[in-house]
């Protein structure tokens, strides 16, 4: 059994900061032990221009305060970004990311169609300056039909721009699962928590609105489609926390926000998790080497030891309740260089 394990520069491909003092709070649980991540931009307004980008990660930056840490900056997508915007950003730009009308958190201004012909310029911008698309793929169907729903749009936006890099986020299905090894220009992060929870955790006994998230998490077969790509850290997947931060009173209430706060002990629990399933030489490329690989990417060197040493989740951390709260987890960080 090990007792220690070394991560090179450890990468969360897909983050929510929030803003303001929220940011002030989370932002720096992620950057005492990552490298680096890609920002959502789902703020209000949502981030739609340079001014607003450059803003936000100064913001961002000054949270995460001396940390070696990069902040890879996404935009909110919308149809009307052409060549030429897009190539003034391109040295700030990571991604964009894309949210159908109002499937989750703040993306009341999202894509309320899917016409492959309003949605060309923007696309084929994209697919000459290299880039990628990072999109929530859910229909507005029975909730645990959404993200199946949504494949057949994945597939003609592939075809449709098939030198496009799409990355299909948080995947929670095992038909995205195989979605993602059919079409080549398709990729996928997964989070922590649908790794470990399906939808019996969430609502089959007393409903537990801290591990209620979107997409909702699924059944036991589903998971372990994700498993096997995850734990095999197969070179078209990622980690991405989809670490979603709401203060207590937003999740403990009637009509509670969606999402799961797991920032600051995605690497320790991955760790309990990937030594469990004997696949702990893969956890550099789930939580890294892929990533650098999909996005062509340099982060900040920066080496974090973890030790097999039990560490208690905090109840909370200042409004906001993280994920495993309380629980006792077998790996604790060491040092971080």
């Amino acid at each position: 059994m090990a007792q220690k394990l070394v991560i090179n520069e450890p990468l969360d491909m897909h983050l929510h900061l929030r803003d303001e003092e929220m940011l002030k709070v989370v932002a720096p649980l992620s950057a005492k032990s990552f490298a680096g991540a890609i920002i959502m931009p789902n703020l209000v307004p949502p981030v739609t221009t340079k001014k607003m980008l450059l803003s936000y990660k100064k913001r961002v930056q000054e949270a995460a305060k001396d940390d070696k840490f990069t902040p890879y900056m996404t935009l909110f997508f919308k149809s009307s970004y052409d060549y030429e915007f897009l190539k003034d950003l391109k040295d700030e730009l990571s991604a964009i990311k894309l949210y159908p009308a109002g499937v989750t958190t703040n993306s009341e201004g999202g894509v309320s169609g899917f016409d492959i012909d309003e949605l060309r310029p923007t696309l084929e911008a994209m697919s000459e300056l290299n880039i990628p698309l990072c999109i929530h793929g859910e229909s507005s169907g029975f909730v645990l039909d959404r993200e199946k729903e949504f494949i057949p749009i994945y597939e003609s936006l592939a075809k449709a721009f098939p030198k496009l890099k799409i990355i299909m986020e948080h995947i929670t299905t095992k038909e995205s699962a195989k979605a993602l090894q059919e079409i080549p220009n398709l990729y996928a992060t997964i989070t922590l928590h649908h790794l470990i929870i399906t939808l019996d955790d969430v609502a089959g006994g007393l409903l537990r609105p801290h591990l209620f998230c979107k997409p909702i998490a699924k059944r036991y077969e589903d998971r372990e489609a994700l498993l096997e790509l995850a734990l095999n850290a197969h070179p078209k997947v990622m980690f991405g926390s989809d670490s979603a931060p709401h203060p207590k009173s937003a999740k403990e209430c009637s009509g509670c926000a969606a999402g799961v706060f797991t920032a600051p002990i995605a690497l320790q629990v991955l760790a309990e998790l990937f030594e469990k399933n004997s696949s702990l030489d893969n956890l550099q490329k789930f939580v890294s080497d892929n990533a650098k690989s999909i996005y062509g990417i340099n982060p900040p060197k920066k080496r974090v030891t973890l030790k097999k040493e039990s560490f208690t989740v905090p109840k909370i951390y200042k409004e906001v309740v993280p994920f495993m709260a309380e629980e006792e987890i077998a790996w604790s960080i060491s040092s971080i260089d």
